[in-house]
């Protein structure tokens, strides 16, 4: 209790207790890299544990410090797993980063109900079952910050993406919702990425997937966003970044 209390005013990153979802690789893999060599203490979550034990070494051998659970954020428990590993190693959670997700875009017209259905699983399921583990968490300690990574895809809705849109606008809900329920005690933020230079396209069907490779010539880098959410958490205490948007200067 007494290093909670000591770190319950600290502002910046550094001593943080950062944990990521979808930490293996993307915009997950760029902010825990970031974080860490800004200070913070990193707690990773992702379904390949052999990227998640290569990018903890990683974060050791530059310095840093990290920890890491194979995280499915479609189980409740994997997602409640994650925050007690931060409790056990470090005493205490100060921010959870969801950024897991799956964008299995295609015509409606194709019917991918399981594609569908996958999508609502992860990018808001996972994300609900992530509040669910760490607000107790945060209520007890006093403090907390919640950082959601949702997309530009929710902000201008084109063809091919209205389920996609959909879970991420009703993320984006969710997060507003919560910042109005969380009181003064605790932050919650959202990030919209446009096109970034991920793996985003790789399950997708060929002919989507070319559409998608098309954009991906003008996309960012993940660091840009993950320089944005690093913006959020190093704000004082008392400020909350709410809403910010990453995008190319040449997406529409």
């Amino acid at each position: 209790m007494s290093e909670i209390v000591e770190n319950s005013g600290k502002s910046g990153i550094e001593g943080k207790v950062v944990a990521i979802t979808g930490a293996s690789s993307g915009i997950g893999e760029a902010t825990a890299l970031l974080l860490a060599e800004r200070g913070a203490k990193i707690v990773l979550g992702a379904r390949r544990p052999e990227r998640l034990e290569a990018l903890a070494a990683r974060i050791a051998k530059n310095g840093g410090t990290a920890v890491w659970a194979r995280t499915d954020v479609t189980r409740r428990a994997d997602l409640a797993g994650l925050v007690q590993l931060a409790r056990e190693q470090y005493g205490r959670l100060d921010v959870l980063v969801g950024n897991a997700g799956v964008g299995l875009i295609s015509p409606l017209d194709d019917l991918r109900v399981e594609d569908w259905e996958e999508m609502i699983d992860v990018n808001l399921k996972g994300v609900l079952y992530g509040i669910a583990a760490a607000l107790p968490v945060f209520r007890e300690q006093g403090f907390g910050h919640f950082v959601n990574t949702v997309s530009t895809a929710g902000l201008r809705v084109v063809p091919l993406q209205s389920v996609y849109a959909a879970t991420k606008n009703a993320v984006r809900t969710l997060s507003e919702g919560l910042r109005q329920e969380a009181g003064d005690s605790l932050r919650v933020t959202v990030v919209s990425p446009g096109a970034v230079r991920t793996d985003f396209a790789e399950r997708m069907e060929p002919t989507v997937k070319a559409r998608i490779d098309e954009l991906m010539e003008i996309a960012l880098p993940p660091e840009a966003v993950a320089r944005a959410i690093a913006f959020a958490i190093e704000q004082p205490d008392g400020v909350d970044v709410g809403d910010i948007v990453v995008r190319p200067t040449a997406q529409g």
